[in-house]
């Protein structure tokens, strides 16, 4: 089985009202787009993924940073980032200035929805593919595991349990937690990204709860919380292990009574967010030593998913691998690539600590310095090479090997029809047959 998403491209919002993030992110995500919503356009640039932010909608009037002093440093930094901005405060020398700094469009609020949708569409059209932007933020397996890992997740996805996805770095936790968002009741409503261990424990807590204006130094507007920009949609709190436990008792409150405070606030803000978390850290040791609140994990953990190290799932190896290859066969314009029985050898030997976002990076530079049809050792990088310590005789039979027993696995999957094994590995039938015929296999009809 090999679970897969559609292209979504994801578009940014900064803007310091609230009521215009919701208003937005309701009208994209219905649209099929993945949103990310920022309301303090000081943190907006950090906010900015250069892998896969594919639009930014940018706000004219923000405290503390303009909307022109924004877009010029997007630019400034990533030139090809197509920037439209927003405003309720629209002259033509606003146009003219927002154009001169490298906008692609400007709007006046209120906005007109089909308007709007019709110039992203036509920009991101227009747009030259970036390499290093996914395509496919699907989900591509067929282990036993890993589908086992997934069917829970696809079970619980409709309800509106909290959810705690375990799971060492780089195999796919953020993937998965998308998946749930988008097999939700709140799919129409913000995904809201917080990476817990990337900022220092005051920022968490100004970025999470918001803060009123005045409540340490430099709070010099009240700026609401992600927690509420998340109201009615979900929350993904990445590596919640490096919470601080006074943040963590913060938290709590919000599983259990909906509601918080901002910083140096009174009034009670109420938000109707799902929380999905995930960490690589081992929560019960962590319990025992007094790091990690056991509330907390209880309340989180009602539904609880390991997603498999990619060592602990060696089937996936070889299909995540061609999904790689074509995906930057693509976006390089190197299509029809294929992988050496060398390198195929060394990927099926290697123990892959950094499970599949390793996999992913050796790819992507392989793609990169591959002059002829076929990645070989000599485009991998150096720690990759002599990876077999003089045993090939050994890797090539394991290869032999596990390549008949994925072949098998994807045929009876497929109910016997080789076209059908052959989109589930993600390779086309033709080279199915010619490897079932070099594996000694025989191809047969279908």
């Amino acid at each position: 089985m090999v679970y897969t998403g559609q292209v979504r491209h994801q578009i940014l919002i900064v803007d310091d009202d609230p009521a215009v993030c919701d208003s937005l992110s309701d009208l994209l995500l219905g649209k099929g787009y993945d949103v990310v919503v920022v309301t303090d356009p000081v943190s907006a640039l950090s906010t900015i993924n250069p892998k896969t932010t594919a639009l930014a909608l940018v706000d004219l009037r923000m405290p503390g940073v303009g909307g022109i002093e924004l877009l010029q440093s997007i630019k400034s930094r990533l030139p090809d980032l197509p920037v439209v901005i927003i405003t309720g405060f629209a002259t033509v020398d606003t146009a003219v200035a927002a154009m001169k700094y490298g906008a692609a469009d400007v709007f006046t609020k209120p906005i007109k929805s089909s308007a709007l949708l019709s110039q992203i569409q036509r920009i991101l059209a227009e747009k030259p593919p970036r390499a290093d932007m996914p395509e496919d933020e699907g989900i591509v397996t067929v282990d036993a595991l890993m589908r086992e890992a997934l069917t829970l997740l696809e079970r619980a996805a409709p309800t509106d349990a909290h959810i705690l996805i375990r799971g060492e770095t780089g195999t796919g936790k953020e993937l998965a937690a998308r998946m749930v968002h988008r097999a939700s009741g709140r799919r129409t409503r913000s995904f809201v990204e917080v990476n817990c261990a990337a900022m220092p424990d005051t920022l968490l807590e100004s970025e999470m709860f918001g803060h009123e204006r005045g409540a340490f130094t430099d709070a010099r507007e009240r700026k609401p919380g992600l927690l509420e920009v998340a109201d009615g949609g979900t929350i993904f709190l990445d590596e919640i292990g490096e919470m601080s436990l006074s943040t963590q008792a913060k938290m709590l409150r919000v599983l259990q009574e909906k509601s918080f405070t901002r910083l140096g606030g009174v009034d009670i803000i109420h938000s109707d967010c799902r929380v999905v978390a995930a960490t690589n850290r081992d929560i019960e040791a962590a319990i025992r030593g007094g790091r990690f609140r056991d509330e907390l994990y209880y309340r989180l953990a009602v539904v609880e998913v390991r997603i498999p190290a990619l060592r602990d799932r060696p089937g996936d190896i070889l299909p995540l691998a061609e999904h790689f290859l074509n995906q930057y066969g693509r976006a390089y314009g190197r299509t029809g690539l294929s992988l050496s029985r060398e390198v195929v050898a060394t990927l099926l030997a290697h123990r892959w600590p950094g499970n599949v976002r390793e996999l992913r990076n050796l790819i992507e530079r392989a793609v990169i310095f591959c002059e002829g049809g076929a990645i070989q050792m000599s485009h991998l990088s150096p720690q990759y090479r002599g990876a077999d310590g003089g045993s090939g005789v050994e890797l090539s039979d394991r290869f032999a090997a596990s390549a008949r027993q994925i072949i098998e696995e994807a045929i009876t999957r497929a109910g016997g029809s080789k076209s059908e094994a052959a989109r589930i590995l993600h390779i086309d039938r033709k080279t199915l047959y010619n490897r079932m015929k070099k594996l000694g296999m025989g191809a047969g009809d279908g």
